[in-house]
């Protein structure tokens, strides 16, 4: 009998050992493809200073929402993907949760200041989906999950902030609880999104939750802002943002829902503000201050600890 037992053991412990390391490599492919995501939404805010200078921000985010939606359905329809089981009340909640992040995003921004209003929507993002996905799951995200995070938002927080001195002060009640509901919404359309991928292909999701961002998006800018004037420039910036910054990068990000937590997902965002740093030095040419610096290895230094905790957990 003693001698049967390492073969009679060995049929359990080899799926078990097979099943860890598969969910690592789906884990890791994950994490890598929210940071490739991630580096492509860093180049929104250069996109953006290349627009003409009267297209409101509030066009341009309805428009690359209306163009995104576009390229969902085009590529859903090259690849001749069906519906899928879809969950419409979900998809409904999901699309207008990415209209009203854009519109409170923007409106916050402008009430705020650009460096005071990103660092909040951005910075709490993480912390609501922390706090949501605890609620949706009953279980709090591990100790080491919620340091990399608060140590990740305090970095983008201080990168975001050291342009304060140039930007305009004085935030109001109304911007800072618009960009607060920015962060919120952002990580209320990851944690509905993840269960849609599960069931339906990134493009099919995509398609459904942009469009109906889109139809409620593109009404609500021409009320705020008022007419839409076109011009070469501005379908230049509108197709790269939207088909780029935001189709290519939402494909990613949503395909990489299925492998890794949602509040994972926002977490990691939190590399767009490294890409957004990499480009003001290398393309715009400034100088970077050492309170930059330090939130940018701030921010890497969470990336790593929350990508350790997901893959952690994953094994």
């Amino acid at each position: 009998m003693a001698a049967s037992s390492p073969s009679s053991s060995s049929p359990s412990t080899a799926p078990a050992s097979t099943g860890a390391s598969s969910a690592a490599r789906h884990g890791a492919r994950g994490v890598a493809m929210v940071l490739l995501a991630a580096m492509l939404w860093g180049t929104t805010g250069t996109a953006q200073s290349l627009a003409p200078a009267g297209l409101s921000p509030y066009w341009v985010g309805a428009l690359r929402l209306a163009v995104a939606a576009a390229f969902f359905a085009v590529l859903a329809g090259v690849l001749r993907q069906r519906g899928g089981r879809l969950a419409w009340p979900r998809v409904l909640a999901a699309g207008a949760c990415v209209a009203v992040y854009n519109l409170s995003f923007f409106a916050g921004v402008k009430a705020s200041g650009v460096a005071l209003g990103t660092a909040i929507a951005i910075g709490s993002a993480p912390i609501w989906a922390g706090l949501l996905q605890t609620v949706q799951l009953r279980r709090w995200p591990t100790p080491a999950w919620w340091a990399g995070t608060l140590l990740g938002v305090g970095g983008g927080v201080a990168m975001a902030l050291d342009g304060a001195a140039g930007g305009r002060g004085g935030a109001t009640v109304l911007g800072i609880a618009l960009c607060l509901a920015a962060g919120l919404t952002y990580a209320g359309y990851t944690l509905l999104n993840k269960p849609l991928v599960e069931h339906a292909s990134a493009p099919t999701v995509n398609l459904a939750v942009f469009g109906t961002a889109a139809v409620l998006s593109v009404p609500a800018a021409g009320w705020l802002a008022g007419p839409l004037a076109l011009s070469a420039g501005t379908w230049v910036t509108v197709g790269y943002l939207g088909l780029v910054a935001t189709g290519l990068a939402y494909l990613l990000f949503t395909s990489a829902l299925r492998h890794i937590s949602g509040a994972t997902g926002v977490t990691l965002a939190l590399g767009e503000p490294v890409t957004a740093f990499v480009l003001a030095v290398v393309v715009v040419g400034e100088t970077p201050s050492v309170l930059s610096v330090a939130g940018l290895v701030a921010v890497l230094s969470g990336l790593l600890v929350v990508v350790w905790a997901e893959l952690r957990t994953a094994r």
